[in-house]
């Protein structure tokens, strides 16, 4: 069947299902309906370029969207290869995003200062560093400096220097090469560094164990010499250079030869029972006595015995010779001989460092360095307890109010307290230009303590605060005038307060079977003891906050005079 004009009308059939319905416009279709995923969506305007070419690639970007380059293909380096961030210029240094507002560092203030303050604050507040060696634009290996680093804090903590201290010397050394993202740790075997470069490298990290410590002041000024010149911004130590002094450093034999330090150890025990009421013939037996001690003593270190059988070994001779004073009926003080053998053992440096690393935060290191002072005691203990007991046993009659009485001469106390403190620069193998304000420090602390006890009637741990106090800030006072280690200045100067006797008082208690009295005498000698250790931290510390001695202009004459 067909319509008028011949066409053959469609069914519903033949229709298709994507045909639109009858009066519904069909949309124009493009001349070509294949498009890329890639294609910017219909009705998002793109703005033109103004160029005459109409023709884009479906690939393209839409003008105005930028696309960040992809990262640079990271490289495996070595452990020792400089990372890709560092820099060895100057950084700026920003405000903390808490607010906290930038420190500033005084310049005219020695290094130990700085380094000290920059320590006790946190690390988002610590300045920027201000780069004093000279490097090229990669600069220093970063494992090379913080072994250097380690080395240098080993021989502080190996001659006795604070927890403290030692940290600030480190952090000294790392700052003047560009690391300031460093955070020394220090505890009393265990030296350790860690350096990040940046937030996103790996941390760098180093650590050195301290097998021996031995007293060698000599050596300590050496190495503050080379801190104080890597700190310098006029004085350019490259790392080879700053290796080889050290190196010569280590090196460098003791000042004083074996025999002048067993002499000195006789000058200390006599001068010491000269403190104590002893006469001509109490000094010559203290002498001997503390002589033949530190002979034995070396006999054992040379054995490989601990230190702890060493100091009961150096404890006998001393006390042996008293007791046969007093068997042999000799009109002696034998009590001053004990006393004056002991001060040459007690370990008063250990004991001071050991209060300072507490007094500063360093717990750990406090109860370590504490806990070495008590075992050297106890082993100072046992030597002088044996020799007494059997002395008692055989019938010596040792009466300690003999040692109480003290010389009528003023002039005669300083004088020995001065002896004494030079005795004990020389066993610290101090150098020969500290020896004298050594000693003169030890005079004025003695004079300082027999003022306030002997005459003005005050209490004894008073007094040695007092005194220990004053020693202190003088020490601290000569070491910031030549940026040096206090270390020469005080621990000498201490040795005249030393409480020997109320030690020997304790130990000869205990020896006769009265327990209370002897365990009352060695608190009293554990107090005096205390009140150094504090009194030498509190006048530390009152001079660094109150006074301000040393000059960046004193320091570059100084150094301009050894020719630098």
């Amino acid at each position: 069947m067909t319509d008028a004009e011949g066409r053959k009308p469609q069914s519903d059939e033949a229709r298709s299902v994507f045909t639109p319905p009858t009066g519904v416009m069909a949309p124009a279709e493009p001349e070509s309906s294949t498009t890329s995923e890639f294609a910017v969506p219909e009705g998002l305007a793109v703005p033109r370029t103004g160029t005459e070419s109409e023709t884009t690639s479906e690939f393209a970007l839409p003008e105005g969207l930028d696309v960040a380059p992809p990262p640079p293909v990271e490289t495996e380096g070595s452990a020792f290869s400089t990372p890709s961030t560092y820099s060895a210029k100057q950084t700026a240094a920003f405000t903390p995003a808490s607010g906290i507002p930038l420190v500033s560092l005084a310049k005219d203030v020695p290094w130990q200062d700085r380094m000290r303050t920059m320590l006790r604050m946190p690390v988002t507040e610590r300045p920027a560093p201000e780069p004093v060696q000279r490097h090229d634009e990669a600069g220093p290996a970063v494992p090379r400096v913080l072994d250097l680093t380690l080395r240098i804090g080993e021989l502080l903590l190996a001659g006795g220097e604070g927890a403290e201290d030692v940290e600030a010397a480190m952090f000294a050394v790392c700052r003047s090469y560009g690391l300031d993202r460093c955070e020394p740790n220090v505890t009393f075997t265990l030296l350790s560094i860690s350096h990040q470069p940046s937030l996103v490298d790996d941390p760098v990290t180093a650590s050195r164990t301290v097998r021996r410590r031995s007293p060698d002041y000599t050596r300590l000024a050496a190495v503050y010499q080379l801190v104080d010149d890597l700190s310098d911004d006029e004085t350019h130590v490259s790392l080879e250079e700053a290796y080889r002094r050290l190196a010569e450093i280590r090196r460098n034999r003791h000042p004083y030869p074996g025999w002048a330090l067993t002499a000195a150890s006789g000058l200390l025990a006599g001068a010491a029972s000269v403190l104590v009421g002893g006469g001509f013939l109490v000094f010559v037996s203290a002498a001997i006595g503390a002589m033949l001690g530190d002979r034995l003593a070396w006999l054992c270190a040379g054995r490989g015995l601990p230190e702890f059988y060493q100091f009961t070994v150096a404890a006998t001779p001393p006390a042996a010779i008293g007791v046969a004073l007093t068997l042999g009926h000799v009109d002696v003080k034998a009590s001053a001989v004990i006393t004056g053998g002991l001060f040459a053992l007690l370990p008063g440096r250990a004991l001071v460092a050991g209060v300072q690393d507490g007094l500063t935060g360093f717990y750990i290191t406090a109860s370590a360095r504490l806990l070495e002072v008590l075992y050297f005691f106890v082993g100072i203990v046992a030597g002088v307890l044996t020799v007494l007991y059997f002395g008692v046993q055989l019938g010596a009659r040792l009466n300690p109010d003999a040692a109480l009485g003290v010389s009528d001469d003023p002039l005669w106390q300083i004088a020995a307290s001065m002896l004494l403190s030079l005795a004990f620069a020389v066993l610290l193998q101090q150098e020969r230009s500290t020896v004298l304000m050594a000693t003169l420090n030890g005079g004025v602390a003695w004079v300082v303590y027999g003022a306030m006890h002997y005459t003005g009637d005050i209490s004894p741990v008073v007094s040695t605060t007092a005194a220990a106090g004053l020693v202190g800030l003088f020490g601290q006072l000569l070491a910031r005038y030549r940026f040096a280690s206090a270390l020469p200045y005080t621990t000498a100067a201490i040795g005249p307060l030393l409480p020997g006797s109320a030690t020997y008082f304790g130990l000869l208690g205990i020896a006769q079977n009265e327990v209370d009295s002897g365990l009352t005498s060695l608190t009293k000698a554990v107090a005096l003891a205390m009140a150094i250790a504090i009194g030498v931290n509190l006048g530390s510390e009152i001079s660094r906050i109150f006074l301000r001695i040393g000059s960046a202009e004193k320091r570059r004459a100084a150094k301009r005079t050894r020719g630098f």
